[in-house]
This record gives structure tokens, sequence and C-alpha cells, in this order.
């Protein structure tokens, strides 16, 4: 069936179109994106598996049609997105954005993640779109698709000029010091690439990092002074924004090198732990969910912070207080299963870098050095999120199964200290826990031949 779907829509989409027959193309494009349009709620999932197989299969052959064809669709989406631009200057919609120009540049995002480098030859074309105007949803989502391509696409580009680069810069941080989180997320993982990658401009981060740690600090003073006082109350957005930005920033920069804090013997990541954790303890649920988003962030560039007695403590009586907000619970969870995701993308990068480079490397060994913590990590929190399987909010059931089911497929434990568990889902009310549960089940007993029914 798979060869079957692969072979329709490589007829469909992923062969040749010949140069002159523009209608044709055009078709395609609005075909294309009607059907990235419509999988907006359900995923792309099925169309980058989709490019990727077709990609693969012909990875061993001189002749590349798909790889031709992608490169046509690439470059006629760019100018479908110019002409459609050309149309609103002439009209009085200006500054309005379609859902058929998001539906482009989603498109333009799927095929950069694939193949990042079609879209090289464009990144100055789109560089404009992040001084979008943002007044609809579909606005801060050409943003957001905008920052995600130029994060794959800039590193790739040879010798890019250097007022490009500077104008990218300043465009990220105008977006994280204006929008909300979605937009600053994007920005700041874009931002992550660009700096990190090519410009080394530390100096220009640092200063964005002191700006937001330095007004935590403030307001900190500040409740330890007078808990209840007005101008904390005045200053909450404030407070909420620094308390993801800081996270934000420290997910993709480790303040600690050099390069950021100079000579200083401070140590970035601990102050900024002592900081975020102060304001878990927030009598104010928002400013209490926003710290634990911080924290979780942070985690990602440094794990090992949640060997921290402190964090432990945190995590784990969040996890098991039958009293304690839903909406914390979910975040703790949400936080372990963006620490798995993100450890898994590592791991298959790294593994697609060892290929590159051949042999020279034990890669069991580099695999499993990072697997060790992330194993020890999670047998610091696994008793309590297995008992969140019986909470009686069903958010709280599914995000504590998704992070079960990435610790499984990383194999970071053994199955056995699950499987009672996950049986027990079996009885779950809701029938898309109880399909995933059981599918996590017959992965078990494939890998351990029989180990269920023993």
């Amino acid at each position: 069936l798979q060869k079957l779907v692969n072979e329709t829509f490589q007829k469909l989409w992923f062969t040749p179109t010949l140069h002159h027959d523009k209608e044709a193309m055009t078709r395609k494009i609005l075909n294309i994106t009607d059907v990235v349009a419509a999988c907006r709620d359900t995923g792309y999932d099925w169309f980058e598996q989709l490019l990727q197989n077709l990609l693969k299969s012909e990875e061993d052959t001189s002749y590349k049609p798909v790889k031709k064809a992608c490169t046509q669709l690439v470059d006629n989406l760019v100018e479908h997105i110019l002409k459609y631009e050309e149309s609103l200057s002439d009209s009085d919609n200006k500054g309005v954005n379609s859902g058929r120009l998001v539906a482009c540049i989603t498109t333009l995002f799927l095929f950069s993640k694939i193949r990042p480098q079609l879209m090289v030859k464009h990144a100055m074309t789109m560089q404009p779109y992040l001084t979008t105007k943002c007044s609809t949803q579909n606005d801060f989502m050409v943003i957001c698709n905008v920052a995600k391509i130029l994060e794959l696409v800039v590193p790739l580009m040879e010798h890019p000029s250097e007022t490009f680069l500077a104008t990218i810069e300043e465009d990220l941080m105008k977006l994280i010091i204006k929008y909300g989180m979605t937009v600053v997320q994007h920005c700041v993982s874009c931002l992550g690439a660009v700096v990190n990658k090519v410009t080394q401009n530390y100096k220009f981060v640092w200063a964005c990092f002191n700006r937001y740690y330095g007004a935590l600090s403030k307001l900190k003073s500040q409740h330890q002074e007078d808990p209840n006082s007005t101008v904390l109350t005045a200053n909450k957005p404030a407070l909420l924004r620094s308390l993801f930005t800081v996270g934000a920033l420290c997910r993709h920069f480790d303040f600690d090198q050099e390069d950021f804090k100079g000579n200083s013997k401070v140590n970035i990541k601990d102050k900024v732990l002592e900081l975020l954790m102060y304001f878990t303890k927030h009598s104010d649920e928002e400013v209490q969910t926003k710290a634990i988003i911080g924290l979780g962030f942070a985690f990602i560039q440094h794990p090992s912070l949640m060997f921290e007695q402190d964090v432990k403590t945190l995590y784990n009586s969040i996890l098991s207080d039958k009293n304690c907000s839903v909406n914390l619970k979910i975040q703790v969870l949400k936080n372990l299963q963006t620490y798995l995701q993100e450890e898994d993308t590592r791991m298959q990068q790294a593994d697609r870098d060892w290929k590159k480079v051949a042999k020279q490397e034990d890669l069991k060994e580099m695999g499993d050095i990072s697997s060790g913590m992330s194993s020890s990590i999670m047998q610091l929190y696994l008793k309590q999120v297995l008992e969140a399987f019986f909470h009686n909010q069903s958010n709280v059931r599914h995000f504590a199964l998704n992070v079960i089911a990435l610790t499984l497929n990383q194999g970071l434990i053994h199955p056995v200290q699950c499987v009672p568990y996950l049986i027990a889902m079996g009885t779950d009310p809701e029938p898309s826990m109880r399909n995933k549960a059981d599918q996590q089940l017959v992965e078990i007993d494939k890998k351990y031949a029989g180990f269920i029914h023993v």
C-alpha cells in the first residue's frame, strides 16, 4: 500500500514539469498548497515521510527526477509568493496574509526540513517576511515558518553578506521583545542557529539575556521585600515574559562559555536555576507555570540540573500531590517530554554525522553517554510519571503516556517497570489512550519476544 501511495504522489507532484508548461506548474502548486492547508490541524508527518522516502529511493541513481521536481516546486512556490505580494500591493488588502500565503510558506518549510539546500538561494527573499506586521493568526504563522526556514537554511549559505546577517539578527530580536511565546520560541531558536553556527555575535545575545535576567533579579528583590506589593502586580506581564525568555535563551545558548561572560567566575546556569526556582514558589499559578516552562528550557541545555535536590523535590511533589494544580502537573510532564524529544533528535543527528565521517569513532559509546544520562534522569521521575496514568484528568494521563512511550522507544528503562501500568491503561475511558497503550505493549512484545505473556 505504501509503495502505491508513493508512486501515486510521485506521478502527481514529484515528476518534473516541462519548463514551458506554466499552467501545469501552477496547478501543481495550488494542489500541493491546498493539501498542506487542509492538513494544518492534523500535522504534516505524512508529507515529510513521503518526501523522505521518494528522495531516498533515488539516492544511488544518476537520474534524479524527484530532486529535479522538488527544485522546480520550491523555485515556483517562491515565485508564486512574490506574485501574490505584488497583487496585494495593488489592492486595498495590503498587510493581510491569506491562507494561501501561509500554505505556500508552510510548504517551503516542509521542503526545507527534508532538503534545506533547496532553499539556500531563496534565503534572502524570505528574510523581509520577518518584518510582517502582525494582526492575525495567519501573520504569526508566516513569521514562525519563515524563522524556521531561515534557521535551517542560513547555516548552509556560502559567504552570506554581513548586512543580511545583521538584518536577520535585528529582526529576530525585535520579534523576541515584542510578541508572545510561540514567536519568541521560534525566533530564539533561529537566532541560536544564526549566532552559534554563523556570526558568533555573542555580545548581541548576551545583552538581550542580561536585559531579561536583570529584570528577573530586580523583580525577585521586590518580591522578597514585599510579596503583596502593587508594583509586582503591575509588573506581572514583564515577569511572565522574562521567565519565559530567559529560559528560551538558555535552551539555545550556553552562557557559561567564555564567549558570553568573559573571565567572570559566576556560574550562570546555577544563577538562572536559583532565580527560576524562586518563582516556582510564587502564589500566582501563572507565574509558577512560566517559571517551570523556563526551567524545562534550561534543562535541555544542561540536563544535569535535573539531578539537583530542589528540582527533584519540585517535580516529584507536583506530580504526586493530589491537590496540586492540573496545569502544573501537565507542564512538568511536557518538560520531560520535550527533553526526551530533544535528546532523540540529538542522537539521530549524531548518528547521521557519524555515518558521514565513517567509522572513525565508536558510535555506541558516544550514544551511550547521552542515553546514560537520560536513563538516570527518567529513573528519578519514573514512579511519579507512571502514577499519573491513574489521574482523573485525561490530559494528565495523555502526557504521562507520551513520556513513557518516548522513554520506552529510546530504551531508557526496562519494560518490566511499565507493563502493569500499560495493561491497566487498557481500560482507560479514552479510546485514543487505550490504543496508544496497546500499541506500546505490542512493541514491547515484538522486541522482547513473548515477554508480556510470560
